[in-house]
């Protein structure tokens, strides 16, 4: 591997940031402070933490910080559905977020199983 931007997990994570960011620009004003921070935080800590685990010294951090990530995309899949319930995003678009965020889960895993082998 020659970077974590070459990476499709990392590639996908920082498509869904994006994706989301843009999203809760349309959220409520007074769910600035609530659930848009939460989301943000939690989606952005999906490729953060993927970056920083792979410029770690070692596989075992390297692993620590992909599970973080993967933490991370449990909580952004939560954010997401809460956010569904009261109305601010449209079925469709819940639909095809947590699907994103689901494949990402189990790139996540897939590539953590594959470097503790």
């Amino acid at each position: 591997m020659r970077s974590y931007e070459s990476l499709e997990v990392f590639q996908r994570a920082d498509k869904l940031a994006l994706q989301i960011y843009v999203l809760t620009k349309k959220f409520p004003k007074e769910e600035l402070f609530g659930i848009v921070s939460q989301l943000r935080r939690a989606v952005t800590s999906i490729p953060v933490n993927i970056v920083e685990g792979y410029t770690r010294n070692s596989t075992k951090e390297f692993i620590q910080f992909l599970n973080i990530s993967k933490a991370s995309a449990a909580e952004t899949k939560y954010w997401l559905s809460f956010s569904g319930k009261l109305g601010y995003i449209s079925d469709p678009e819940l639909t095809e977020l947590i699907e994103q965020t689901e494949i990402i889960i189990k790139m996540l895993t897939k590539l953590i199983q594959s470097l503790t082998v």
